[in-house]
């Protein structure tokens, strides 16, 4: 295993050098003339605004192409600049103004400064010209921006005016028409059917195949999942459920692929009749993805966890509403986006003057107004209903937990959402903004259908962890998941951005900007280059703990060395590999830390006033890991606490008290506060235990009953020996003190309750007396006290009366539920405990007691 480790770190060093061996090689300098023609070119174009989109497209390309080869550019001659620079700082500073220098050493400088001028010449100069292409590819984008903004905010013929109806009717009949007379020159060929005839057995193998994987490839699927459900763990059913499920998805496109490669093998379709049979191809499988989507959220049966709580009447209306949904919107993209295109070509292309074509454009808008508000308004009624179904789901939902109302929330905005959508979007439409309605509502349901394949997603990704944890308990709300849900979040954000709209170039753009990094004063962070700063620190630290490991566990315990030192030793070098894996890391990824020293300077005012505490602690746990006052498994007392030191760290120490709870010290209070270490130097320790007899008791023979009790205990060390003080007359009896010194004072507290039950037993048999306190009572009057006859009766029958009711409350008693107790009081629960542990007995006492 350590050869196979050593391998794995070789490989990854030969992995990070690679790249500066490459980078290492000066690139060769642009062709700045042919830069030159292509800038002033795209310049032109952005000044005119006059070419199409594509064209824009094409030569945005050509710039971003162009900007990469100055960007590599920059660093031509990058490795000689820096020997140069070194030469120069060599001499030494310049001379201020008005002073002179040593004419060799002016004429040195000089030189290497000119050779210095001269090796940054080809960098400068491919750094203008990427800021040129920069300022280029920014134009382009603004201005199809702002084309794109002006599409959508553009006013067409309204749908809802019956004089436009027959636009629609006439964009209709052109393209049957149009694809009529296609169809026609394909027949009218010599013999049209002969590819037909030649790839029969092809032909009708692919329709066989197509029609069964469309027709039963969904009910094989089924019974497959029924078969493996009976046989498989509860743990492993929800993964193969979902790989089986795929099963439903995959079929029947795969159908659709091959009936539509047996149309192609018959020949009989021209070029527009197959754009549309691939146009309708999509809207199938569309309609088929949303069928196995709409199954994953809306489940059939309880085999499957659903995500929203509904009735069963209720999820099959939400599974026919995503497909319809994924239909219409299928038919507004890609069939719409061929209706357009092969509208305009039809129209247009019969267009000769300026009227027709002004004619021909009211035709195209007022048409294709008619024929997509009737989807839009077919669309905006599912929306609604969509976005009600997720209000009832708010309805059913009981989950009290955080997280579940914060779930809760989300899914509330998003169905209002919905509803809003659906309401405006028609009437953008009805007013005539038929491409803001569009704009609107279509992404909307492609957006619904993005985060539907997420939660999907995330459910199987986290089925998949609980399985392989083997955690089905908590595995499912542990940290794991959350972190793959946030991950598939931000693999959506493009996809999210596309489909409002976003070009590709747009994306591209804003990585590369990304990767050339983000300046923050004067330091440039890049993907890069904290990639590099998180390799080589995480292999600092991997080497850091390896040392630490081999020191704790092979080196350290071989020396005289105690417990604590070595801590200290571990800990310290911890620190230090920790520092030096930073600097290190900070410098192989060519981080000029300089250009921060104003902000560092400024941050620790900040860390002087708000980290004050933190920073003292900091250092006060250096000092305790470097003097150790206290080590690891040391019974120390501060603060009133008293306990076994569990762990020092750089901001506090853990103390184990000795009723097995933890106090947390923070460091400067070990270093700033008196601190008492009961086993610092030495395990030895004083017991002192009181002893009080009558008065009238011999004393010189309690003194030597109480030494030979001493003497009787094992732990009580001879030298010095013990010692029996008679320490005076008190109020109750004669006060002695038995003074011992124990060789393990963690046994205090079983010597004294040892040697207190040896004096009992040693008192009792020479016959001396334990007083305890009395006090005589002298009344002045007790006549006033005696009662008269009369009196006595009275209050004898009131006695008597108070027996029976006391007698009746007795048998009527029970136990005291729970709920009876009520709330406690402050002092009644653990810090009350403690407060009666503290009063009543010493430290000594707490001490003993582990």
């Amino acid at each position: 295993m350590t050869i196979l480790r050593l391998a794995r770190l070789l490989l990854l060093a030969v992995a990070l050098a690679l790249p500066g061996i490459v980078f290492a090689q000066s690139p060769e300098p642009p062709d700045y003339k042919a830069w030159e023609k292509t800038a002033t070119e795209a310049e032109q174009m952005v000044q005119a605004d006059k070419a199409q989109r594509q064209e824009f497209d094409k030569i945005r390309q050509e710039v971003v192409n162009w900007r990469e080869k100055f960007k590599a550019a920059e660093d031509i001659n990058a490795s000689q600049i820096s020997t140069v620079k070194a030469q120069i700082e060599a001499l030494g500073p310049p001379p201020k103004e008005g002073q002179s220098e040593d004419k060799a050493i002016a004429d040195r400088r000089k030189k290497l400064n000119d050779e210095l001028a001269q090796l940054q010449s080809p960098g400068l100069r491919a750094t203008e010209a990427a800021s040129r292409a920069d300022s280029i590819v920014a134009n382009i984008d603004q201005l199809l921006r702002a084309r794109q903004t002006d599409k959508l905010l553009r006013l067409t013929p309204s749908p809802l005016n019956p004089i436009n109806w027959p636009e629609g009717l006439k964009v209709l009949s052109e393209l049957t028409s149009e694809l009529a007379s296609e169809m026609g020159q394909q027949l009218n060929d010599t013999d049209p059917y002969a590819s037909a005839r030649n790839n029969a057995p092809a032909i009708v193998g692919l329709l066989l195949v197509a029609l069964l994987l469309v027709a039963r490839g969904r009910t094989w699927i089924d019974k497959l999942a029924d078969v493996l459900e009976a046989r498989l763990a509860r743990n492993a059913q929800r993964v193969i459920d979902f790989i089986v499920s795929l099963g439903q998805l995959l079929l029947p496109i795969a159908g659709i692929v091959l009936l539509e490669a047996a149309l192609v093998q018959t020949e009989l379709f021209g070029s527009r009749w197959m754009e549309l049979l691939i146009a309708i191809g999509v809207v199938l499988s569309a309609a088929f993805v949303a069928f196995w989507l709409s199954g994953r959220i809306f489940p059939r049966n309880d085999r499957q966890v659903a995500p929203f709580t509904l009735q069963s009447e209720r999820r099959r209306e939400g599974r026919l509403l995503t497909i319809s949904l994924a239909v219409f919107a299928a038919i507004q993209g890609p069939f719409g986006d061929w209706l357009v295109a092969r509208g305009q070509d039809v129209i247009e292309g019969s267009a000769k003057t300026a009227e027709e074509i002004d004619a021909a454009g009211h035709t195209l808008d007022a048409g294709f107004g008619v024929l997509v508000f009737p989807l839009q308004v077919l669309a905006a009624i599912a929306l609604f209903r969509f976005g009600q179904l997720l209000r009832r789901h708010l309805r059913n939902e009981t989950s009290g937990s955080e997280e579940g109302a914060f779930r809760d929330r989300l899914v509330g905005a998003l169905g209002n959402a919905l509803i809003a959508v659906a309401v405006v979007a028609p009437v953008l439409g009805g007013i005539g903004y038929i491409n803001a309605a569009n704009a609107l509502i279509f992404p909307t349901i492609l957006t619904l259908g993005l985060i539907a394949l997420l939660l999907v997603l995330n459910q199987f990704f986290t089925d998949v962890y609980v399985l392989v944890a083997r955690r089905e308990d908590d595995g499912r709300d542990s940290l794991i998941p959350a972190l793959i849900g946030f991950l598939l979040g931000l693999l959506a954000m493009p996809p999210a951005a596309l489909i409002w709209g976003a070009r590709p170039a747009d994306l591209a753009e804003m990585w590369t900007r990304f990767q050339n990094g983000v300046s923050v004063s004067g330091v440039t962070i890049s993907p890069g280059i904290f990639l590099t700063f998180a390799i080589v620190f995480v292999i600092g630290l991997m080497v850091t703990r390896l040392l630490q490991g081999a020191l704790k566990t092979s080196l350290l315990p071989k020396t005289k060395i105690d417990k604590g030192g070595q801590n200290a030793i571990v800990s310290g070098l911890g620190y230090f590999g920790i520092f030096l894996a930073a600097v290190i890391a900070i410098s192989s990824a060519g981080i000029d830390l300089s250009s921060l020293a104003i902000v560092a300077g400024a941050l620790s005012v900040g860390v002087g006033f708000g980290l004050q505490t933190i920073v003292q602690n900091f250092v006060s746990g250096i000092i305790l890991l470097i003097e150790r006052p206290i080590s690891e498994g040391d019974w120390i007392e501060v603060n009133g606490q008293m306990g076994i030191v569990k762990a020092i760290s750089v901001r506090s120490t853990r103390i184990e008290t000795f009723d097995r709870t933890e106090v947390i010290v923070p460091n400067a209070d070990l270093i700033s506060g008196q601190v008492t270490n009961w086993t610092r130097g030495n395990v030895t320790g004083r017991l002192i235990v009181p002893v009080g007899v009558a008065y009238g008791t011999d004393t010189r023979k309690v003194e030597t009953i109480l030494h030979e009790v001493a003497a009787n205990q094992s732990l009580v060390m001879m030298n010095p020996e013990p010692v029996v003080i008679f320490k005076g007359f008190g109020a109750d009896s004669l006060d002695f003190e038995v003074r011992v010194i124990l060789s393990d004072v963690n046994f205090i507290l079983r010597v004294q309750s040892e040697m207190n039950h040896e004096i009992n037993q040693r008192f009792a048999e020479a016959g001396i007396e334990i007083p305890f306190a009395q006090r005589d009572v002298w009344l002045r009057n007790p006549e006033v006290l005696r009662p008269n006859k009369d009196d006595a009766e009275a209050q004898s029958a009131e006695a008597e009366d108070k027996g029976s009711e006391d007698s009746d409350d007795t048998a009527s008693k029970r136990p005291v539920s729970r709920a009876e107790y009520g709330k406690p009081q402050p002092g009644e629960g653990p810090e009350g405990l403690e407060q009666q542990r503290h009063d009543s007995s010493d430290g000594e006492a707490d001490a003993g007691d582990r």
